[in-house]
């Protein structure tokens, strides 16, 4: 299990995680929309995880979840690379009810976000912008290149959960163990 802190002016986050785990979490971000999310993270990609945020809510949410994405982020990082035998891409669509999101992701130790999801306005009290940041924030901060696509959907509560989903779960197939690739690039490293 990996741990870090990152204290500011702004937010003060611990985050353990354990890249092979069993899914198991405990999420107190004080974001009640974003503790569902990383819960959901956790139980899909069977990595176990535990966030605590004590963040200026007061003002908003952006903050808290910029910030733990961050620090998600450089967990990741650290738990990945050096990277090898290990598949290296991963890929999933995820259904909730009307809402189809797709996730296309390389563990390429090169920072890359692309994210389609037309949404505005809040879910709750969440900015659905908010999704956004996270995701750009933890893929900066980790060094892989995500794709997260809608393919359709209404329901913006399906559309964001099916996104964390399909990362999840994305994840989960690009670190599956194998040692038969080595170090998965014809560079020799990643």
């Amino acid at each position: 299990m990996h741990t870090l802190q990152r204290t500011t002016k702004e937010t003060d986050i611990t985050v353990e995680l354990e890249l092979y785990g069993k899914g198991e979490s405990k999420i107190a971000t004080g974001v009640g929309f974003l503790d569902h999310m990383l819960e959901s993270f956790s139980k899909h990609s069977l990595i176990d995880l535990n966030v605590t945020c004590k963040g200026d809510t007061h003002i908003d949410d952006h903050h808290s979840v910029e910030d733990i994405g961050i620090v998600i982020g450089q967990l990741l990082k650290k738990s990945i690379y050096p990277i090898e035998k290990v598949e290296r891409f991963g890929n999933a669509v995820i259904v909730m009810d009307e809402a189809a999101v797709s996730c296309d992701m390389d563990l390429s130790n090169r920072p890359f976000l692309h994210f389609e999801l037309p949404l505005s306005g809040s879910v709750g009290n969440f900015d659905t912008e908010l999704a956004e940041e996270f995701f750009k924030a933890l893929v900066l901060n980790s060094s892989i290149t995500v794709h997260i696509v809608m393919q359709r959907g209404k329901n913006k509560h399906h559309i964001i959960e099916a996104a964390f989903k399909a990362f999840a779960v994305a994840l989960r197939r690009a670190i599956a163990e194998n040692d038969r690739v080595g170090i998965p690039s014809t560079k020799g490293v990643l």
